[in-house]
């Protein structure tokens, strides 16, 4: 065929001409490739789709990364509820402080008005 190949429109055309039988043919490949033991247990994709990698070290995971990565969240998490625990106990004393005075001065103005 030399340097001849077909533009857009003739892959198109040729895609929903044969849609079905694209199909089959996917179909019967992958059942020929489980019944040759090609795949363990896996999901098989296949796409011509092409995109630029980027494989930044902020981007990537590793399984230790991700083992890191979830015991800082962890970690975070747990000051959280530590820090809210703390809270909560010092709002408690403000506030059985509070209600401690509340009663001195209604006792008190029960007194007054006896």
């Amino acid at each position: 065929m030399g340097t001849l190949a077909p533009d857009f429109k003739t892959i198109s055309d040729f895609r929903k001409d044969n849609g079905v039988a694209i199909q089959m043919a996917c179909s019967q490949f992958v059942t020929l490739c489980r019944e040759l033991g090609m795949f363990a247990r896996t999901m098989v994709a296949i796409d011509g789709a092409k995109f630029k990698a980027v494989n930044a070290r902020e981007k990537n995971f590793t399984r230790g990364k991700l083992t890191r990565r979830i015991g800082q969240i962890e970690h975070s998490i747990e000051k959280y509820l530590h820090a809210l625990d703390a809270t909560d106990l010092q709002e408690g004393d403000a506030a059985d402080a509070k209600t401690e005075r509340l009663k001195e001065k209604i006792t008190s103005m029960r007194e007054k008005n006896g």
